[in-house]
């Protein structure tokens, strides 16, 4: 599939015309691991029509998850994906901004003017949240984006002091790079523990520790007022609502992401209560020929009987699946299997590999392996005995056996789960 699909912009006028009808093809919106692997999903399954993939960066498309270590601390100069786009004759289109979708129309407006299409892929991500009354503040920084950990490399070469916004995943992660750059770093955090949004207390409560073994500063209920810039290094301070100010001579904001919709607005295409493209178990949305994946996008669990928002690497990478069947299937109406996977992630942190599979908000049973005060451990939940999500800190083999036991429903004893020495799909009922 060598074929060079030719961008519309340069195509004769009557082409366009004509082309309306029988080469417009799949448009992706969001050039992540979500937009890239529907794409090439779509020729490894055999469809031949035109591909166009639309990306808002300049930059080739690029993964993640380096950005928070690699990339900010030099080792890495970026993450661009290994793929062949022009041999897989997939059109590029970056730096190129999704504005509005008129579905009646069969029309995506961008920066760079109306695309049409046959079928459209709404894979544009999430978006990290922003800290009030620190917006245009220099000195205050998010990480999202490639351009972002190329501005944070040299605050970190320089070894300021850096003051991070936020005790979740991302927080984490960078508080973790920033120490091992040689920067101080001091973690201020709203809630009364780290991962407050994402775990149980007396699960989260133990990674309090690591904090500060690896030489590092955990605030927690601590509420950010405002961030004062300054001149010189550390002339920023970053004022708490309790009137302490911290000085700082970066701040780094990890507050959260929420889906990249806002541009849907007024589109018909129906967003959910976190303004997430409201998916079917097919990663169809609510209006003909889209379909939604990855950040941007929740689907319906049977598994977990409740819909769910998954903002992981994981989840862009096994959707795109779903929906290149999904387009390839409406053409012959074959339907794919819905799409209801065991959600799954990790994150690197002072020195620790965790693993999470699965979702626990449903369980009725805790069970732990293993001592959390020591440097590998895991925690079981439980819904009516059966495995619904596990966390594995240094425990990967737990993790690869218990996200193959919560896929299989199979029934466990808790009293054989409990033992950390025995392997874990040996503590089946």
């Amino acid at each position: 599939m060598s074929e060079q699909t030719q961008d519309p912009e340069q195509a004769p006028e009557e082409t366009r015309e004509r082309g309306a009808d029988d080469r417009r093809g799949v448009v992706v919106v969001g050039a992540g691991m979500a937009g890239v692997q529907t794409a090439v999903a779509l020729r490894e399954q055999g469809f031949t029509g035109p591909v166009t993939l639309i990306g808002a960066e300049p930059h080739q498309p690029y993964d993640r998850p380096p950005l928070s270590k690699a990339v900010l601390l030099g080792t890495a100069e970026g993450s661009a994906f290994d793929v062949d786009f022009e041999a897989l004759g997939i059109t590029l289109r970056l730096g190129c901004e999704a504005l509005g979708v008129r579905p009646g129309e069969h029309v995506l407006d961008t920066s760079a003017g109306p695309v049409p299409y046959d079928s459209l892929v709404l894979a544009t991500g999430a978006e990290p949240m922003r800290l009030p009354g620190a917006e245009g503040v220099p000195g205050v920084h998010l990480l999202r984006t490639l351009d972002d950990a190329e501005r944070l490399r040299p605050v970190l070469a320089r070894q300021h002091d850096i003051v991070v916004v936020g005790a979740g995943w991302i927080g984490a992660e960078f508080a973790t790079a920033a120490r091992e750059a040689g920067c101080a770093v001091t973690v201020v955090e709203a809630a009364d523990r780290p991962l407050a949004g994402a775990l149980p207390a007396e699960v989260a409560e133990p990674m309090v520790r690591w904090y500060a073994e690896a030489g590092a500063v955990l605030r927690t209920r601590a509420r950010v007022a405002g961030v004062e810039p300054g001149g010189g290094p550390e002339g920023h301070h970053v004022v708490l609502d309790d009137g302490s100010r911290l000085p700082a001579g970066a701040v780094v904001v990890g507050i959260g992401a929420r889906p990249a919709t806002a541009w849907l607005a007024g589109s018909g295409i129906a967003l959910g209560a976190h303004g997430e493209v409201l998916a079917d178990d097919r990663l169809r949305g609510s209006v003909p020929d889209v379909y939604a994946v990855g950040d941007c996008a929740s689907f319906p669990s049977g598994r977990y009987g409740e819909r769910l928002l998954v903002h992981h690497w994981d989840n862009a990478l096994q959707g795109p699946r779903t929906v290149a069947a999904g387009i390839l299937g409406a053409a012959t109406g074959e339907v794919p299997e819905a799409y209801d996977p065991v959600p799954y992630f990790w994150s690197e942190q002072f020195g620790r590999f965790v693993q999470y599979a699965g979702h626990h908000t449903a369980a009725d049973t805790t069970v732990w392996r293993g001592d959390p005060a020591g440097p590998a451990w895991t925690v079981c939940w439980l819904r009516e005995d059966r495995l619904v999500a596990l966390l594995a800190v240094g425990r990967p083999r737990d993790l690869a056996q218990g996200r193959k036991l919560i896929q299989a429903g199979t029934a466990m004893d808790p009293r054989l789960l409990a033992d950390p020495a025995k392997p874990l799909k040996a503590a089946t009922a």
